[in-house]
């Protein structure tokens, strides 16, 4: 009877948790898919590309599913299969997000020469708006978009510091709101613009040139965090190779999975805190 009892508690009690688990997983997966869909359809809209996020969703899914369930049919371990998948279903986002950043760093670069290009025709005798029509056909993408967007919006009947509101919006840079702000006081002041353009347009300039020269100093750093973080990897595989019988306690024991699963958090953990020092805000 006792042990009867026992089974029974134990049976309960992994249903119990079976139960949490499944719950946690499906309201993880409910909030990922939000949160994929929302940054999915903000980034591609900075591309002026739109699509469907319902999709975008699937097609993120049939890109992880796919390889992963390749790999287990070729005899792949099931924890790797599973790495693998959650690894690829991450990618995209994170693709994603390195091409939006690289595209604001595109326009902060290309707002110097723009607002010279402003600052000369205001001098000419144009006015704000007119000048800015006037330069935007000549200035390369992305910060072309965003301006011909904006100069479109006014054109429609929106008011310009409403233009202007929205583009800091969709280009939420410092060097963008500097501009924003200055061309906005300058419009309540009455003050000269093109005097206030030139400054702003030497202040970007110079800050970018800081920022490279950060960025220069800091790559050492950066190149030694990714190398101390694949070593560990590169010295697992070729002690794989030339000891497999012996690595394999690593890769099919629970002991070896925790040991595993210990150097990837010290490795995340060592990465995440060498990128904390490294990063400074200029």
């Amino acid at each position: 009877m006792a042990i009867l009892t026992f089974f029974l508690a134990t049976g309960v009690l992994a249903g119990c948790v079976a139960w949490l688990v499944l719950r946690w997983l499906q309201r993880e997966y409910a909030r990922y898919r939000a949160s994929f869909r929302h940054e999915a359809v903000r980034g591609l809209s900075d591309f002026f590309l739109f699509m469907d996020p319902g999709q975008l969703w699937v097609a993120n899914i049939v890109f992880a599913a796919v390889p992963t369930t390749i790999a287990v049919s070729v005899g792949v371990h099931w924890i790797w299969a599973a790495a693998m998948g959650g690894l690829l279903l991450w990618l995209p986002r994170a693709v994603l997000g390195w091409a939006r950043r690289r595209r604001l760093r595109r326009i902060d670069e290309q707002l110097p020469d723009f607002l010279l290009a402003v600052a000369g025709a205001l001098r000419a005798g144009s006015g704000l708006q007119a000048g800015m029509r006037q330069v935007v056909p000549y200035t390369e993408a992305p910060l072309s978009q965003e301006l011909g967007l904006l100069l479109q919006q006014q054109r429609m009947g929106l008011a310009f510091n409403d233009a202007l509101d929205a583009l800091q919006v969709r280009v939420n840079t410092e060097a963008v709101g500097l501009v924003v702000a200055a061309i906005k006081v300058a419009g309540h002041t009455g003050g000269s613009l093109a005097e206030t353009l030139e400054r702003i347009s030497a202040t970007v300039r110079m800050r970018l040139q800081l920022l490279a020269k950060v960025r220069a100093l800091t790559s050492q750093g950066r190149m030694q965090a990714w190398i101390m973080a694949a070593l560990p990897a590169v010295l697992a595989w070729a002690l794989h190779m030339l000891d497999p019988a012996t690595m394999m306690l690593l890769w099919s024991s629970p002991a070896g999975w925790a040991v595993v699963f210990l150097v990837v958090l010290l490795e995340a953990m060592g990465v995440y805190f060498v990128r904390r020092i490294i990063s400074i805000e200029v």
